[in-house]
């Protein structure tokens, strides 16, 4: 009976591995998500005693905003809804973005519009580069294609009052996706975390075991695509978000001038104004994402005139002075997050 013995000793010893891989350990581990999503990277980290977590469960949560949220791909919601002559009905995701986006737009005097794709694709930064530049005329008869003004919210329908009316919500959607995640990451029981889309990044709670706060670095703006990045501020949020957007990231050069990606939804034509950057922190990543082009295309004073009636979201601007230098200025609120040189 020797054998039986034996046997029962090793269902023991096997039960007993089982067991200590699904106990939590006592000390925290720091796990990580990582790869490409929406055009860009993503990473995710976050610090728990079980991973809870897996890459085929972001990987599903990324489809599902792709089909309702993307621009390339033909057949997800917001292109069904380009395409279509009077509307469409809205799934959750779009819902949410189209809501929050229009409030934008009222709350930032038009300087936010998500309808201005039709220009962003004459300016060459939509799916396709443009052949060549449009000229005045060209955007005159796009304009009656833009403004917000011609959306219409009926319910979970989103209409159109103008078949020509097309949006885009790359400009708020990553700070969306990462809000999406953040809530995932909570139901989860995960309350230490940094999620990052795009340099979109939503943050709750401390590095453990530690508990040293998480820290982000805003870059100067570079001069020209090949620079490499430098560390201009270093912070840290707390619970909350910080996104931001520059003039200097994606741009198109024609006669000499360099040309943001940032359409001024008033004028037709790409933004020109002195802040090069703007970094936004709010309480949720879609609030920060989908202020911070606002806050670029208002201009230095038009800016601190919107911050003035957001209390909750505090800004740093680096903005480029009449005579060529650099400069940076910051909302009253925003020093509380920069760390001091000496702790970085």
């Amino acid at each position: 009976m020797k054998w039986r013995r034996q046997l029962v000793l090793l269902a023991v010893g096997v039960m007993c591995f089982v067991m200590s891989a699904l106990r939590p350990s006592a000390v925290p581990r720091t796990y990580r998500i990582t790869g490409q999503a929406q055009g860009t990277t993503y990473a995710i980290t976050w610090y728990a005693n079980l991973k809870s977590v897996t890459q085929a469960q972001i990987d599903s949560i990324f489809k599902s905003l792709d089909a309702s949220l993307s621009i390339y791909q033909p057949g997800s919601l917001i292109s069904r809804f380009n395409e279509s002559e009077t509307g469409i009905e809205m799934d959750r995701h779009l819902a949410h973005v189209v809501e929050k986006s229009m409030q934008i737009y009222r709350e930032t005097g038009g300087l936010s519009d998500i309808t201005v794709l039709p220009l962003v694709r004459a300016w060459g930064f939509g799916v396709k580069a443009a052949d060549a530049m449009p000229d005045s005329a060209a955007i005159r008869l796009l304009m009656p294609c833009v403004g917000a003004d011609k959306l219409k919210i009926e319910g979970s329908r989103l209409v159109k009052a103008v078949p020509c009316v097309q949006i885009d919500v790359n400009g708020i959607a990553q700070g969306y996706s990462v809000d999406v995640l953040a809530r995932f990451l909570e139901a989860h029981g995960i309350g230490n975390y940094m999620v990052e889309v795009g340099g979109e990044i939503r943050i709750k709670g401390r590095k453990l075991p530690g508990k040293e706060p998480m820290k982000i670095g805003i870059e100067t703006p570079s001069t020209t695509e090949f620079d490499a990045p430098e560390i201009r501020e270093v912070v840290t949020v707390g619970d909350g978000a910080i996104t931001t957007s520059g003039s200097y990231r994606k741009f198109r050069e024609s006669g000499g001038l360099r040309l943001s990606h940032i359409i001024d939804p008033k004028t037709g034509f790409p933004v020109q104004r002195e802040i090069i950057s703007a970094t936004v922190v709010a309480p949720e990543a879609i609030t920060a994402d989908g202020f911070d082009n606002a806050l670029l295309a208002a201009g230095i004073d038009g800016a601190f005139e919107i911050l003035r009636t957001h209390p909750r979201m505090e800004a740093y601007l680096i903005y480029r002075k009449q005579d060529g230098t650099v400069a940076d200025t910051a909302s009253a609120g925003f020093g509380r997050y920069v760390v001091k040189t000496g702790d970085r």
